[in-house]
């Protein structure tokens, strides 16, 4: 399984030097930036499991990249650690509005922060830490990449397996055709919309249970979502 991708962006050198030997000791494979600007375009370029986001920093400020990031399609999903000096309730609230998943005030403890990483993605993306997921009745194991239903092991293809699994990660939450072509398929596929539904359908096929609603739910105008049952 491939490591984990985290995208640091903080202009504090030594400590960003501190957090990518400490993060990449732990098995992540890190990018690191001090500027806003570059933060945005390395993960449009592809996009990281995790962001570790200073506030202040050089170019475009922490607080409007996360801001972006919640506006782009491909990296609308990723989850974003906040840190910053600013202890202020209004900050912190500001800062979560804005689509972070996390809040950490400066000064803090490294080990606090990979703690704080691995808790977020192990309730954001568990397949990372190799942990089975489960979503109402359906159970997928990431490492022997076997997916149940109700205790019976489907015949899922590998790009139903793909779909399935993001799904998973990502419960009740509406994607478009076009997201979901950048996460399953990868950003700047030439692959046409109308294939992610060809898709749908194989993986509607695929987990269909007698007697039992089907989880995929298709939303007008907007794509599909998981509603587990």
């Amino acid at each position: 399984m491939s490591n984990p991708k985290l995208l640091l962006v903080e202009d504090d050198t030594a400590l960003c030097e501190l957090l990518e030997y400490r993060f990449e000791s732990e098995g992540y494979a890190v990018r690191a930036t001090s500027d806003g600007d570059e933060a945005i375009m390395l993960a449009a370029e592809d996009a990281p499991d995790l962001v570790i986001l200073d506030w202040m920093i050089e170019g475009t400020s922490g607080i409007e990249v996360c801001r972006r990031l919640r506006r782009d399609k491909a990296t609308a999903h990723v989850p974003i650690i906040m840190l910053t000096a600013r202890e202020a309730e209004d900050d912190r609230v500001r800062g979560l509005e804005t689509g972070a998943d996390d809040y950490v005030t400066k000064p803090f403890s490294p080990r606090e922060l990979l703690a704080r990483v691995a808790a977020v993605l192990r309730r954001v993306r568990p397949a990372l830490a190799g942990e089975t997921i489960e979503a109402g009745d359906l159970k997928l194991d990431p490492v022997a990449h076997r997916v149940e239903r109700r205790g019976k092991t489907l015949q899922v293809g590998p790009t139903e397996y793909r779909l399935i699994k993001f799904f998973m990660e990502h419960p009740r939450r509406v994607f478009s055709r076009g997201q979901l072509l950048d996460a399953v398929w990868g950003n700047g596929s030439e692959i046409e919309e109308r294939t992610v539904d060809v898709h749908i359908r194989r993986l509607r096929k695929a987990i269909a249970v007698d007697n039992v609603r089907d989880p995929i739910r298709t939303v007008r105008s907007a794509g599909y979502a998981l509603e587990p049952v």
